[in-house]
């Protein structure tokens, strides 16, 4: 079978799966794990992931509102590729391509590839997907086995939360500023936390950040979308909104890489949720990392 993945959370899941050798093309975001690096990039987007937030977001809506993608697929190198598969999904048109293009080019593939698309908007989401796609794979006895061991690792970390659960705010994207939703919140509570911003299954939430305060948050978590830490760090520095800055003074402020453990709803949600478990708990993770505004006096 000759698998093309539009997504990086599914590269993950075929990886996992234990047979990433099936892969013979990937998204421009898949990155993870580092061997699949070689395969056809088979997306691209307009959009400078090197731009400072506010100014990928106004590229974004500017995209849509024209009316024109933010990932479009290559059709040329994937009718190259033949695949007879293709991993996509239907969740964020932001994040990735959407299913009903990706059905549309597979309709002009002869033969035509059958198309999962992956929709996980909770836990219980992400583990239906990793079934799914160890099923397409025929690989659905190692999925249940992947399944199982996720839950355990979670449960064996619900097993040990502290009395009080920590009231968490999660942060999606500064600026604008969004609150994550979807799987965040569980991995929150499986942490030993509260999200107090979010609830299972919700989507990610525009807010303003004059609102916090009212939410008393314990800990701020900021995982942003697409991001690593040292990416985060540096949008965090370039905060200039008071009510940003006074709120994360004051309120132990975490990073995480939310490029890898947060938003993409895939097995590594599980080290996510292990990591702010170790912030909770006083005792945080090296890839978890504390982080305060600069005081000018």
């Amino acid at each position: 079978m000759r698998v093309v993945s539009l997504l990086p959370a599914a590269t993950e899941m075929v990886a996992a799966l234990g047979d990433a050798s099936l892969l013979v093309g990937i998204s421009h975001e898949c990155d993870f794990p580092e061997f699949i690096r070689h395969l056809p990039r088979v997306t691209t987007t307009p959009v400078d992931i090197r731009a400072s937030g506010p100014e990928i977001d106004r590229e974004v809506q500017r995209l849509r509102e024209a009316g024109k993608p933010v990932v479009a697929v290559d059709a040329a190198q994937l009718r190259r590729l033949r695949p007879d598969l293709i991993l996509t999904q239907g969740l964020c048109e932001v994040c990735a391509i959407g299913d009903g293009q990706v059905q549309q080019l597979a309709d002009l593939l002869n033969p035509r590839p059958s198309v999962l698309s992956l929709k996980a908007q909770d836990l219980a989401g992400i583990w239906g997907d990793i079934r799914a796609v160890g099923a397409a794979l025929g690989l659905a006895h190692e999925a249940e086995e992947l399944v199982r061991d996720l839950d355990t690792r979670l449960e064996r970390l619900r097993g040990s939360l502290p009395q009080r659960a920590k009231r968490v705010l999660c942060i999606e994207w500064l600026e604008p500023l969004y609150l994550a939703g979807h799987w965040v919140p569980e991995l929150v509570a499986a942490a030993g936390g509260m999200d107090v911003g979010a609830v299972p299954g919700s989507p990610s939430t525009r807010r303003e950040w004059a609102e916090l305060s009212g939410l008393q948050p314990d800990h701020i978590l900021v995982a942003l979308c697409g991001f690593g830490l040292e990416r985060a760090r540096a949008e965090l520095e370039s905060l200039t909104n008071p009510a940003a800055l006074e709120i994360m003074g004051r309120v132990p402020t975490w990073i995480i890489d939310g490029n890898a453990y947060t938003s993409r709803p895939g097995p590594r949600t599980v080290d996510g949720a292990a990591q702010i478990a170790s912030a909770l708990r006083g005792r945080p993770l090296s890839e978890i990392e504390q982080w305060q505004p600069v005081r000018v006096c």
